[in-house]
């Protein structure tokens, strides 16, 4: 005699326990029990609504529903493989504690289109972790650039040398960054936040259900357009995980600059010992892990992406049992991007930067040619001619191992009778700095604006 499925009228043998092991999901979309509660409430209360339960049934149902969430919240719930998924085990449990009424509540619904809706949940509320995630490290990021806002380095093009700028110009790079990784995201959730209960298996129901009131019940903000794509399309766990692997750049591209800026060569920052590990070997050695590891991680939230891209890609309407692998890299990619961007918070308000590494640096590569070119164009030369002459400034100096400040006047009245002896107030980084007052550029004024404009924000 086979053991009873809830889907298992038909069937006379059991399910082989090797399929029965391979094919469930519960090991894992447990996950998702809050979420199956809160979608199952809202479905009895609107088949109460409907009147295709009654209000008893239905208060049944709730009551029974909020004795399972004590359950799994204390850790005594018991989760059955032979139940296969998070659904049937709490419904499965729903029916042992409160009888018919239990039996009724899937009464109009399919595991489709639950299953949709429970993730759909999920994935909102982990993206609603995630922006909050966000927000603090735009905050750690604000609060440095603002701690070191008279800090001058050398900023980089091509990993040369190009101009000086604020440090706090380069660390509200990333903090921009993040802002429209949280904009992004605010944008996909509008999308995930669509039930497609009342789709059933496929095709909708028989029964007089309102979509509409269960979406209201839990909040979300539309109804699915169509049935069939309801209970199949997994575009927005496909946005939110593209969303992820931008947000993994971004924080991989902050690491690269760390792991650069803490090696002694550069030295521009110390590493915090809660953020390094040493060498078994070295003992000098300071490693820069945390920011190694998270650059790694980066490639296994791609990972996740292209997974379920490739599940997707050759899938026939409508619902596959191909869709169960959705869940699993969505709770990979959330594990890692929400610890990840907590820590780097953490770890940005713990770095302190050398001001004097960096300010040395400034002397080597010849920062400021720049602002002899823009000097002699301002004397009415034009720009490709001054180009031209500041090069052959940079190559006498370059020559002579001397700064571009230290060629004497007669060395550069040589290359242009323009160069007068203001020309020296101009080649200080901070005159370079300063004179880039454009709205965005690395000027005081302009970084201000920068960080007045975030802390807004992050007050809304």
């Amino acid at each position: 005699m086979a053991a009873r499925k809830m889907w298992g009228g038909r069937f006379k043998e059991r399910t082989s326990a090797s399929v029965e092991d391979y094919t469930q999901s519960v090991s894992y979309d447990r996950a998702l029990w809050e979420q199956d509660i809160a979608g199952s409430k809202a479905h009895a209360a609107m088949l109460a609504e409907r009147g295709v339960i009654s209000a008893a049934e239905r208060d049944a149902i709730h009551q029974g529903l909020e004795t399972v969430r004590r359950e799994i919240e204390a850790g005594e719930f018991v989760w059955k493989s032979e139940f296969e998924d998070v659904h049937m085990n709490i419904e499965s449990r729903l029916t042992e504690l409160v009888g018919d009424p239990g039996r009724k509540l899937h009464t109009g619904r399919s595991r489709n289109d639950q299953v949709a809706l429970d993730f759909r949940l999920f994935v909102s509320a982990r993206i609603a972790a995630w922006r909050e995630a966000l927000r603090g490290l735009v905050a750690a990021l604000a609060g440095q650039a603002e701690a070191n806002s008279d800090t001058l380095l050398p900023g980089y093009t091509h990993m040369q040398p190009a101009q000086p700028v604020a440090l706090a110009q380069h660390l509200l790079a990333y903090a921009w960054m993040f802002r429209r990784d949280h904009a992004r995201l605010t944008d996909c959730d509008r999308r995930v936040r669509v039930s497609p209960l009342g789709a059933a298996a496929l095709a909708g129901t028989t029964y007089d259900l309102d979509p509409a009131y269960t979406a209201e019940l839990l909040g979300l903000e539309a109804v699915f357009d169509n049935s069939m794509d309801a209970v199949s399309d997994r575009d927005f766990a496909l946005e939110a995980l593209f969303c992820a692997s931008l947000v993994m750049a971004h924080l991989s591209r902050l690491c690269e600059e760390i792991i650069l800026w803490s090696n002694p060569n550069f030295g521009y920052v110390r590493l915090p010992d809660a953020f390094a590990t040493g060498s078994s070997i070295m003992p000098q050695k300071k490693n820069p892990d945390v920011a190694e590891l998270m650059r790694g991680k980066t490639g296994r939230v791609y990972g996740a992406l292209m997974g379920l891209l490739t599940t997707l890609k050759g899938l026939p309407m409508t619902y596959n049992r191909d869709l169960q692998e959705d869940k699993e890299p969505f709770l990979d990619a959330d594990r890692t991007v929400f610890a990840s961007v907590s820590i780097m918070a953490e770890m940005v308000t713990a770095l302190r930067f050398d001001a004097g590494r960096m300010r040395a640096a400034l002397g080597s590569g010849f920062l400021n040619a720049t602002e002899l070119a823009d000097y002699l164009a301002a004397k009415g030369m034009p720009f490709r001619d001054a180009h031209h002459a500041t090069g052959a400034a940079v190559a006498l100096a370059e020559e002579r191992g001397v700064r571009l400040e230290d060629l004497p006047l007669a060395d550069l009245r040589a290359i242009s009778d323009l160069v007068a002896e203001d020309v020296y107030a101009v080649l200080a980084p901070e005159a370079a700095v300063a004179r880039r007052a454009v709205a965005g550029g690395t000027g005081p004024d302009s970084v201000a604006a920068q960080l007045d404009k975030l802390r807004r924000w992050l007050a809304e």
